[in-house]
């Protein structure tokens, strides 16, 4: 399978390719600087572009047969990165014919059938106090993922961090609360699944440690 990676060089990103590699994948890491690009591998490319632009989205995603976005939110980064990046991706895909997409925001991003924690509502208000931002473009490329004709996943993660990869963690319809993290490698590690098992296809599942 040929699996394009938008946000390669990110915390989720590196062990995605890795992971991908792995597993017998060819994969693309589409990266602003080819020199963040840790990996060298026979199956490995590198597209060199800017998904906030658009610049090479397009060569990046020609071929492929998944595309997985784990571009990273932050409160400094661009407006709207992940709506603005995800049209450009979306956009790509429907010329190139690729139809298989999957992609990561935050479990603050909620849906009507979710139940909430107490704890899951205290970081609900927080999100929206400190980074309202942020959880807004989350919630508009959320938006703008279902709106597409692509078979998408959009994968919902909470406090992301450095553990090591697992490979056990919770999936699904899942109630969190504040305590509740996973590793950016166990995410890899789901966004993966998705794509090799054609996993949670037009739906929007939790993932947690």
């Amino acid at each position: 399978m040929r699996i394009t990676v938008f946000g390669a060089t990110g915390g989720t990103g590196r062990p995605l390719v890795e992971q991908a590699l792995s597993a017998g994948h060819e994969v693309v890491a589409f990266a602003r600087d080819p020199g963040d690009v840790d990996e060298t591998h026979d199956e490995l490319a590198v597209v060199v572009g800017d998904a906030y632009t658009g610049g090479n989205v397009a060569e990046a995603v020609a071929g492929a047969d998944a595309v997985i976005s784990v571009l990273g939110q932050t409160s400094d980064g661009p407006d709207r990165l992940l709506t603005v990046a995800g049209g450009h991706v979306l956009d790509a895909m429907a010329a190139q014919g690729v139809d298989r997409y999957v992609t990561l925001v935050g479990a603050g991003v909620r849906t009507p059938s979710d139940t909430v924690s107490l704890g899951g509502k205290v970081m609900g208000t927080a999100l929206k106090l400190l980074a309202g931002e942020v959880l807004e473009d989350a919630k508009a490329h959320v938006e703008e993922v279902r709106d597409s004709d692509v078979r998408w996943t959009v994968i919902r993660a909470p406090r992301l961090t450095d553990g090591i990869h697992t490979g056990e963690y919770r999936h699904g319809d899942l109630s969190l609360g504040v305590r509740d993290s996973i590793s950016r490698a166990d995410v890899a590690d789901f966004a993966l699944y998705c794509v090799e098992e054609s996993a949670y296809v037009h739906e929007l599942p939790l993932v947690a440690d």
